[in-house]
């Protein structure tokens, strides 16, 4: 059952949500609290987007439904379905493209009637992760980058998340092949725009109106920015506060929530009363390089961040300084 958010949360100021995966509704094999409870509540479209390019749509949206998340296999994006839908739009029909990565890389080529061949000489390279990916695949690539094939990254994410911990990630699969040839690839998934703005396309409303939630500063907020959506970060994932408050402006959230619950409850707007910085019952100030702050709870947090950001972009503090206040504060 949804329900109409009210106005005054970010679900109901927004028409439509793309969520990320990892970190945001699950970590590992298990669903992170509540994350599942809300997005099944949310009345406003929700398309998710997720930089993991080695699985297909329909084994996303499988793992997805496992935890209890109502969803559709055409809501779910992946990077290497991105990528292929770009491939598609500049080579003919049948185009031989190398698959590298798992078995969405070579389902996302054949879905945008592209070929998926494995050596050759082929038209492009599409390099995604892919657990069982080898040092003769990332030979492969690179052979036939030097042959002249377009080279297309489904993303560079340097690690990917576990239930173990982070692990070597597309990224690194890719510095491989670069050390090789003498270009660098053209890069689709987060932070990039060109998967922000499909899931756009995809969900029927601007840029500007859909909210982009995830938990990594260094691609799902700043493709966000980089796309001009609101970008959310939730405190459940990879980054923190310290991170975000020693972030540079194009990687800064527009909005910060513990968790998902936080999409259904009011967001305070950004206040200032002399040098304090204001949301909600929470209010900071930086006076002679300490932080001073009243209040408790994510509002308190909110307004130590704007506080921070304030004195970071008027030279008071560096980043460095900012990200190690807001850890001992």
């Amino acid at each position: 059952m949804t329900t109409p958010p009210s106005p005054d949360t970010l679900a109901g100021a927004h028409d439509a949500l793309v969520c990320d995966i990892d970190g945001v509704v699950v970590a590992g094999p298990t669903a992170i609290d509540h994350a599942v409870d809300v997005l099944n509540a949310l009345s406003i479209p929700v398309l998710f987007a997720t930089n993991n390019a080695s699985r297909t749509p329909a084994a996303v949206g499988e793992h997805l439904r496992a935890r209890g998340v109502v969803v559709e296999d055409d809501h779910v994006l992946t990077s290497s379905l991105a990528a292929a839908r770009e491939l598609a739009a500049r080579l003919p029909a049948g185009a031989e493209v190398m698959a590298i990565g798992g078995e969405g890389v070579s389902a996302s080529l054949r879905a945008v009637g592209l070929t998926p061949v494995t050596k050759g000489e082929p038209a492009a390279v599409l390099q995604g992760y892919g657990p069982h990916v080898t040092a003769t695949d990332l030979a492969e690539a690179a052979h036939a980058v030097r042959a002249g094939a377009a080279w297309v990254a489904t993303n560079t994410d340097r690690t990917l998340p576990t239930d173990r911990g982070p692990a070597p990630g597309n990224g690194a699969l890719v510095a491989a092949v670069r050390s090789c040839v003498d270009v660098a690839p053209e890069v689709i998934g987060k932070p990039h725009p060109p998967m922000y703005r499909l899931a756009a396309s995809a969900l029927g409303a601007s840029p500007d109106r859909v909210l982009a939630v995830g938990d990594r500063l260094e691609t799902d907020i700043e493709g966000a920015v980089a796309t001009g959506m609101p970008g959310v970060l939730v405190l459940t994932g990879v980054h923190g506060l310290a991170d975000a408050a020693a972030a540079p402006v194009e990687r800064r959230p527009r909005y910060v929530i513990a968790d998902l619950r936080g999409l259904l409850q009011p967001y305070p707007s950004a206040q200032t009363e002399g040098a304090w910085c204001l949301r909600g019952d929470g209010r900071a100030r930086v006076v002679d390089g300490r932080l001073e702050v009243h209040g408790v709870g994510i509002d308190a947090d909110r307004a130590a961040l704007d506080a921070l950001w304030a004195a970071v972009d008027g030279g008071l503090l560096d980043a460095g300084q900012a990200g190690r206040t807001m850890t001992s504060r």
